[in-house]
């Protein structure tokens, strides 16, 4: 099998790295707009949020696998992210790949992704 023979990633169909930049951009631009959303955000580092946001979406469309951050459910810990606030933000995400053109099986094995992390990530029950 030749290097040509390999189906582009994910991550290589929406533009790469510039691509996933804008998206992460207009994604927290979104969220934190969001008067539900910001108090979550009202202490963080937005810009090294954003990094790491990156770094993260890259790894997930299989892109490089860059991401430092903590694990999910560290970085999450005692924030009391609710279901109802876990789902909002990921439609944000759905939306923006929406918005920016990318392809629907994109943005299902994404949806698919944020679905198999939420338990990492909201406080308590999930559902």
């Amino acid at each position: 099998m030749s290097v040509s023979d390999v189906a582009p990633s994910h991550y290589d169909r929406i533009g790469g790295a510039a691509t996933i930049r804008v998206a992460v951009d207009r994604f927290y631009e979104l969220v934190v707009a969001d008067p539900e959303l910001a108090p979550y955000f009202a202490d963080i580092d937005l810009a090294k949020l954003r990094r790491h946001q990156v770094q993260l979406l890259s790894t997930v469309l299989g892109g490089p696998n860059e991401y430092g951050g903590r694990e999910l459910a560290v970085a999450h810990a005692g924030m009391g992210i609710t279901d109802a606030h876990y789902t909002t933000v990921a439609n944000y995400l759905t939306k923006v790949l929406r918005d920016m053109g990318a392809p629907d099986d994109v943005i299902d094995a994404t949806s698919s992704v944020v679905e198999s992390v939420r338990s990492q990530i909201v406080a308590g029950e999930v559902g």
